[in-house]
Order: structure tokens, then C-alpha cells, then sequence
């Protein structure tokens, strides 16, 4: 079912890419006093806006999880935390080279920044978890509580510029967000659009984790089968 809309979404999203890239370099004017390096943030804000939407569906079905116990709720949290972690590196990896070139350092403590950092090491420690030797159901459950809690990071992030003094722009707290209108519509469909790629990629790693089980299931049935016949 999943397999039936993977060309759809690649085909909208290799279009929304198309589209996106002109309204970057031919539509919306040129920064002032940052120039070309503002482009990056055309990139920047849709893969960190939909890390958190990775984030929320990963807690969302970690709690689903752990209240049915089915292992396609595990799945897909999984597969969410998976691409949300991505994403938040993608994040932090073209924020930081924004920020070289806006304040002159790679790296600032400051706390939008902190706490993006620290959502991404409690999602390595998730990720970490998903790896160690241990059934499968002590790996949902514990994984579903880091997701949780992981998620309560994510409020902090959005609001951290309006609740402490941070050098991070708030984008669209002011009006207009210091943005030209062109900026704003460019941005607008930037992040709207990346959906086809991060429901392409979500759905992919679904059907993947799914198939996976079933693979396991059949081994395990075949081993079973192998060891019986033996004993006969």
C-alpha cells in the first residue's frame, strides 16, 4: 500500500524543489548586509520545523505504544525519531554555518541553541537504545518515553527567543519578521513544500521497518519449523 505512493510524492517533490530554487535565487531579493549566505535559512527553517513534526509524531505513537502495544505504533515512532534526528542535525549543521557567517562564530550558547542541542543528544540517546541487545518490547517502551520526553524540549526551542534574550532571530515575531514580502511567500512554500520530501522519506523508513519485521517473523517461523523437524 505504502509502495503505491513513493513515485507520487518523489514526482511532487522533485517539482516543489524546482519551484523552490527559483523562488530562492530568482524571486526573493537579496539580503541586504548577508547576501547569498541568507539563502541557507530557505533550507534552515523547513528541515527544523519538520524535525519537530518528526518529533511529535514520535512521541505521539511511542504513547500509542505503550498504551496498545502494537509493534506498528513502534514502528512508526521509530521511523519519526529517525527522521526527525536527521533533520535536527541537518539543523544544527546549516545553522551553524549561517551563524559563521552572521556573528562571526561557529557555535554561540545561545539558548535557542542550547536547547536544539539538547534534542538532539536525548534523540542520540534514543537512537542509541534502538541498537542495544535487548527485546523488543523493552526497546519500544523505553524509546517511547524518551520520545516523550525528548518532545518536551521542542516547545522551549520554538519559544525560546520570546522567553529569554536571544541573538537568534525570531523570524515571524515582529511583524513581517524584518523580511521583504517575496522573502515571506518564499519561505511560506519552502516549508509547505518540503512535505513531499519528508512524507516520501517517512513512509519509505514505515515500509522498510515493517518489511523488516515481516522478514523476522518468517525467519523465526523457519527456524522453528527446522528445529522440529530435527527433533522428529
Amino acid at each position: 500500500m505504502l509502495q503505491k505512493l513513493f513515485l507520487p510524492l518523489a514526482i511532487l517533490a522533485i517539482i516543489s524543489v524546482a519551484i523552490s530554487q527559483y523562488l530562492i535565487f530568482i524571486y526573493a531579493p537579496l539580503e541586504q548586509y548577508l547576501g547569498y549566505a541568507q539563502k541557507i535559512f530557505y533550507f534552515h527553517l523547513p528541515v527544523a520545523w519538520w524535525s519537530f513534526v518528526s518529533f511529535f509524531l514520535s512521541a505521539v505513537f511511542g504513547i500509542l505504544y505503550l498504551l496498545k502495544k502494537k509493534q506498528r505504533y513502534d514502528n512508526i515512532s521509530y521511523a519519526s525519531a529517525e527522521l526527525g534526528f536527521v533533520l535536527a542535525t541537518l539543523t544544527l549543521i546549516t545553522g551553524s554555518i549561517w551563524g559563521r557567517h552572521s556573528w562571526g562564530v561557529w557555535w554561540t550558547w545561545d539558548p535557542k541553541l542550547t536547547t536544539a542541542l539538547v534534542l538532539w543528544f536525548i534523540f542520540a540517546a534514543y537512537l542509541v537504545v534502538r541498537t542495544m541487545p535487548m527485546s523488543q518490547e523493552q526497546k519500544g517502551n523505553i524509546s517511547a518515553v524518551i520520545a516523550i520526553i525528548g518532545f518536551l524540549d521542542v516547545p522551549l526551542i520554538f519559544f525560546a527567543t520570546r522567553l529569554w534574550r536571544s541573538i537568534h532571530p525570531a523570524v515571524f515575531n515582529a511583524e513581517g519578521g524584518g523580511l521583504e514580502p517575496e522573502m515571506v511567500h518564499t519561505i511560506i512554500f519552502c516549508v509547505l513544500s518540503f512535505v513531499f520530501i519528508w512524507l516520501w522519506f517517512w513512509l519509505y523508513r514505515i515500509n522498510q521497518l515493517e518489511q523488516e519485521k515481516q522478514l523476522e517473523q518468517i525467519r523465526t517461523e523457519l527456524l522453528y519449523n527446522e528445529e522440529s523437524e530435527n527433533n522428529d
